[in-house]
């Protein structure tokens, strides 16, 4: 029983971390797959994060959280060579 309870409790927090962010809507999310396709599919260098804050007026620290938002939830991989690339949508 108790192995049961610790599988579930291990689901519940995997799940949790494929969340949308507190306070970032699903308008914020398609400014952000907007800014980055706009971009070329990635954020890599601190221009790229500038540039998509610009266009989705979304803060830096939502920036993050979105970001790890998507590596989670499988809308977007890590580079080899550091930062992101989309892997949904035009970006796909």
């Amino acid at each position: 029983m108790s192995r049961i309870c610790l599988a579930l409790g291990l689901l519940g927090l995997t799940a949790a971390c494929a969340l949308p962010p507190d306070g970032v809507s699903e308008a914020d999310l398609a400014r952000y797959d907007s800014a980055v396709t706009s971009l070329g599919c990635t954020l890599v260098t601190e221009p790229d994060y500038l540039a998509a804050g610009i266009q989705t007026g979304l803060t830096r620290e939502q920036l993050l959280e979105v970001t790890a938002y998507k590596l989670s939830s499988g809308g977007a991989e890590r580079l080899p060579e550091g930062g992101i690339k989309l892997t949904t949508g035009a970006c796909a």
